[in-house]
């Protein structure tokens, strides 16, 4: 059989038990990158961290992120492993692999003996916690690009609903975990430089799931062979060599929409790692005012900043059903309503001091983060139709949301003392970013122009 571009046919149309069996393990991927978001700033100041220093623990995550998702791109690109289940599959493996490990090890950071607020504790911490995110990049990575290597255009957007959906689900069970044992009388505070029980089961629990939700997306998904892959995408085998693989040139000649979506994930994830670095921090000092890392308190704050973000994936599984509703010519309107409604929660956390109101913050973060996981894949892949470069192109566009996040940690040297070495006033930080991210929107063009 010949693939060349004039003998091609579109995507078919796939069963929906397909397309979600497709993403069924970002489900576990999703709960290691909410322990890791939700529990990264508390664990760290448990160890013993300086609140100011934080943001030198917050750059390894997107950093190893910039890293590896161009390097899994570009070589799922070229990969075809049928005993390994094809093309995307063998990195999502070893991914799985190495991350449930991590999640294993990363909790016992204060159980060997280093001591409190020690070098050693802080260093293995930090290498774990980057260790969990190069590994859970090559994990997540492979769903996105299944997505885009296997679905027609019409059933897109389903099927990143359906990502959208198992990514806050997993997030929600990831975020309520240590609330939850906490309720059960599993102890959630022990001395000073020790991670708590509830944290520790927590990820344990989590790295389980996500072991068993991979090996059910391994088990289901068969992958297109390189002579369909072809076939269905419009490209010429016979010619394929001649095609730049540069990175820089295909930068160069990336569709207009690829630039101006980038240029509103700088915003959005730029806010969004502000609130991931301060959240436990700003909510102990508003609501429970306290500081110190080794009180009930602060642990009593950590735990309700699980349920926050849980409340804030539930809210986002909900909006995303609303913006799945949306006519695509209203997409731009859409997503500005949802970032500005991220915004408007952001700077409400730095003043709200009852644990209840923040509620309606996070429900308003929730709506901002059905966007972004919603809008961006969605505008850079419809442009991106007919490339067989699809995998880098996915990888570098990672960097849209690795460099804000790289950039918003190195800025908070400068801008913690600056906002008085206060981690509430830090969420005006974020809420600035994210409204210009709002206003950004309107820069993006629906077309590959």
């Amino acid at each position: 059989m010949t693939t060349n571009a004039t003998q091609t046919r579109g995507l078919p149309d796939l069963p929906k038990n397909t397309i979600w069996m497709l993403s069924f393990g970002f489900l576990g991927v999703q709960i290691a990158f909410t322990l890791q978001s939700s529990q990264m700033s508390r664990i760290f100041q448990t160890l013993g961290a300086d609140p100011h220093s934080l943001g030198w623990f917050f750059i390894l995550p997107p950093l190893a992120g910039l890293l590896v998702q161009p390097f899994v791109g570009h070589f799922s690109d070229r990969t075809w492993s049928p005993r390994l289940g094809g093309r995307r599959l063998p990195f999502l493996i070893y991914g799985t692999i190495i991350a449930a490990l991590v999640m294993f090890m990363l909790p016992n950071a204060g159980s060997f003996g280093f001591g409190y607020a020690s070098l050693a504790a802080l260093l293995f911490g930090a290498i774990m916690i980057a260790l969990l995110d190069v590994s859970s990049n090559m994990a997540m990575q492979p769903f996105k690009m299944l997505v885009g290597d296997m679905v027609n255009e019409k059933q897109k957007s389903y099927a990143y609903g359906i990502q959208s959906f198992l990514c806050n689900t997993g997030s929600v069970i990831a975020a309520a975990l240590p609330f939850i044992f906490a309720g059960l009388g599993i102890a959630n505070f022990v001395e000073a430089g020790h991670i708590p029980p509830t944290v520790k089961l927590a990820f344990y629990i989590g790295g389980a799931l996500l072991i068993v939700t991979t090996i059910l997306s391994v088990w289901k998904v068969k992958e297109y062979d390189p002579a369909t892959y072809a076939m269905y995408h419009g490209i010429d085998l016979q010619h394929q060599t001649n095609e730049s693989s540069n990175w820089i040139k295909l930068l160069k000649a990336a569709p207009a929409s690829f630039w101006t979506v980038t240029l509103v994930q700088f915003f959005s994830w730029f806010a969004f790692q502000y609130m991931w670095t301060y959240s436990a921090g700003a909510i102990a000092l508003n609501v429970w005012q306290t500081t110190d890392a080794n009180t009930e308190a602060y642990q009593a704050a950590g735990n309700w900043y699980g349920v926050l973000a849980a409340v804030q994936s539930v809210a986002a599984v909900v909006y995303s059903y609303v913006l799945a509703k949306i006519p695509s010519q209203y997409n731009r309107v859409s997503y500005f309503v949802s970032l500005f409604f991220g915004a408007l929660g952001l700077l409400s956390v730095a003043v709200f001091t009852n644990q209840y109101a923040l509620i309606l913050s996070f429900t308003l973060i929730g709506f901002s983060w059905a966007g972004i996981l919603t809008y961006p894949l969605t505008y850079v892949t419809n442009a991106l139709v007919g490339t067989k470069h699809m995998g880098t192109y996915l990888g570098l566009f990672n960097g849209s949301i690795c460099l804000p996040q790289i950039v918003a940690s190195v800025a908070s040297f400068a801008l913690f003392p600056l906002l008085g070495f206060s981690q509430v006033n830090m969420f005006y930080a974020a809420g600035i970013a994210l409204l210009l991210g709002a206003l950004a929107v309107f820069t993006i063009k629906p077309t590959n122009k």
